[in-house]
């Protein structure tokens, strides 16, 4: 029987231990910005872009791709809790590259069973039976990964519910170096317009009664 829920319940009550203050963290993220990743095991982001608890909004899928549902988290992130800037994260030896959505329907149609990943790719080493549901589902696979973050930038940009006051910036995680490296044109994509930027309540000047204005009132 695996051991996994007891160690996580006893890390639990250390942490519960330590929380402090942790207790009278805001609910809007202190520093105003928002992170939308990979779900893989080995990206870490509060390590890898020096988060605290409290300090951005984390979202995470396979691939860090720009689904419907993380759009959907994005614009509440800013709608509702003001964040201000986005990240998009995708990573260097991504589980998404290496199979199709057609392979990925053909797996779960023969079975439901963990795949084993070779030399060759992903294979079915478990039985039956599988699901046809596979086919009705669009996995988001990765062919470029370079490709990948500029077009979910992109994706993000063009939303309708996305105001164009929100820079998103386009970058790929080195699984063996942890360094960050900039898709430059994902950046560009995901610019804001200047144009059409909004000032931000705190560079608003709230205009102020003279004196003379003020006698003259009376």
């Amino acid at each position: 029987m695996s051991t996994v829920l007891d160690e996580v319940l006893s890390a639990n009550s250390g942490y519960v231990r330590s929380f402090g203050s942790k207790s009278e963290l805001a609910l809007p993220p202190a520093r105003h910005f928002a992170i939308l990743t990979c779900m893989d095991a080995r990206l870490d982001p509060a390590r890898y872009a020096g988060l605290s608890e409290g300090d951005a909004h984390v979202i995470r899928n396979a691939g860090g791709r720009a689904s419907d549902d993380a759009i959907r988290s994005l614009v509440i992130s800013y709608k509702l809790l003001g964040t201000r800037e986005w990240f998009v994260i995708h990573h260097t030896n991504c589980g998404m590259e290496f199979f199709s959505d057609e392979l990925m329907r053909s797996l779960l149609a023969n079975s439901l069973e963990t795949a084993e990943l070779g030399a060759q790719g992903f294979r079915d080493v478990g039985k039956g039976p599988g699901s046809a549901e596979g086919q009705f589902i669009d996995w988001l696979t990765i062919k470029d990964a370079k490709q990948a973050v500029v077009d979910d930038v992109t994706r993000i940009r063009r939303h309708p519910l996305v105001p164009k006051t929100i820079p998103i910036y386009g970058y790929i995680y080195d699984v063996k170096t942890g360094r960050l490296v900039e898709v430059e044109e994902a950046t560009r994509a995901g610019r804001l317009e200047e144009s059409t930027r909004a000032r931000r309540v705190e560079e608003v000047e709230v205009p102020t009664r003279s004196p003379s204005a003020e006698s003259g009132a009376r």
